[in-house]
């Protein structure tokens, strides 16, 4: 699949002006993404006490000022309530809306959290030879609910973790492993590679987020830590606003990939 956006100004102009409304994966080749999460000021510190606990699927890149929507650190003033294809707003626990822009929904007393995405070493996969499927048959990357449990913080219960899965040959998973576990920050190396049973995954062709893809013979699934887990955390513990991402549907900032690699 061609990337449509060049930069990750480039695409967050196009999901401001109402443009671009697609997922990221394969979009600015070389940039970094991240998930989103928006609590208001009461509920930020439990959630950063939960993604502190559980820094694999909630691997924080920045944090917002109270109030203030504007990125500074990796990306320069992207306005967080207009710059990503598509949000989620979740009232209560419950799913409520889709929008395209969250303008109407800001509140003075909301803060902001980018987490690191794994669509952020794609491109270093691929110019290793390593094949992203979903990028191949042009679909949002599969994503399930697992059965291993993220470690609560105060409000914050106890929930399970989310995994994003990428079929390799055996090969390519151990390149895989070599490339993405220099990339830390960004959800790291596989959590789970093979039998999906060993995730509590029951149907690997129904993915609760995102789309199937094909796993050809030879093939094993590879299992990264994905950063919809606060999503479903929502679910859980039901703070009365949470604003994300949708599932695929990333910020795209400014910083390069291999600012995030550990041999830089």
């Amino acid at each position: 699949m061609k990337a449509m956006y060049r930069t990750g100004r480039e695409l967050r102009q196009a999901a401001r002006s109402g443009n671009f409304s697609g997922h990221t994966s394969g979009e600015a080749p070389g940039s970094v993404q991240a998930n989103l999460v928006i609590l208001t000021r009461d509920w930020a510190w439990d959630f950063l006490v939960f993604a502190q606990r559980n820094p694999k699927p909630c691997p924080i890149l920045e944090v917002g000022e109270v109030g203030d929507p504007l990125t500074r650190i990796i990306a320069d003033g992207a306005d967080i309530r207009t710059d990503i294809p598509r949000y989620r707003v979740y009232i209560d626990g419950d799913l409520a809306e889709e929008p395209l822009e969250i303008t109407s929904r800001w509140q003075e007393d909301f803060v902001f959290f980018l987490l690191g995405c794994s669509f952020t070493f794609e491109h270093a996969l691929s110019e290793a030879g390593v094949p992203l499927r979903h990028n191949q048959e042009g679909v949002n990357v599969p994503m399930y609910r697992t059965a291993r449990e993220c470690a609560g913080a105060g409000r914050f219960k106890a929930s399970p973790m989310v995994v994003s899965m990428r079929p390799l040959t055996p090969a390519d998973a151990i390149r895989a492993v070599e490339i993405t576990r220099e990339y830390p920050g960004v959800h790291g190396s596989p959590v789970h590679i093979g039998d999906p049973d060993g995730l509590g995954i029951a149907d690997i062709t129904r993915p609760e987020w995102g789309d199937p893809v094909t796993i050809r013979q030879g093939e094993v699934p590879v299992f990264w830590a994905c950063g919809i887990t606060p999503q479903l955390a929502a679910l859980v513990s039901r703070p009365p606003i949470m604003i994300t991402h949708a599932p695929g549907h990333m910020f795209v900032g400014d910083k390069a990939d291999y600012e995030f690699r550990l041999s830089g």
